[in-house]
């Protein structure tokens, strides 16, 4: 299986002056666990995910006045969607991250979470009537 068959094509992609408030209520009303952060004054894309947000929160920062460009990671291990799930499943567990933005020809196409790749890999639960 590819992941181009497992990923989200729900890509939420915000600004670098985006508070962290801003990318979780926005996180929160799409259900995704990260977003796309584009910053074209620092070099183009990044990712915020639902960890930076905490570990901020955690450090007693304000989600109010921290700006996502504070906590973006810029050092992106990209996939693409012709990636097997092995291949993207090992660079998530060989970088210790659980997100992989999915590039086609330079641009944001999806995202690809371990939750993504479970779903692929284990088999869906039938409920069992009592």
């Amino acid at each position: 299986m590819l992941v181009r068959d497992a990923m989200s094509t729900v890509v939420l992609t915000i600004g670098p002056t985006h508070t962290l408030r801003q990318a979780a209520a926005l996180m929160s009303t799409r259900r995704v666990g990260a977003a796309v952060v584009h910053d074209p004054d620092a070099g183009g894309i990044g990712i915020l995910t639902e960890r930076d947000i905490l570990n901020s929160v955690g450090l007693g920062q304000s989600p109010d006045s921290e700006r996502a460009h504070d906590h973006t990671t810029t050092d992106v291990v990209f996939a693409a969607p012709a990636w097997t799930l092995e291949e993207a499943a090992r660079a998530m567990a060989h970088g210790g991250f659980r997100h992989l933005i999915v590039l086609d020809r330079g641009e944001p196409v999806g995202i690809v979470s371990v939750r993504d790749i479970i779903r692929c890999w284990a088999p869906v639960r039938q409920h069992v009537p009592a």
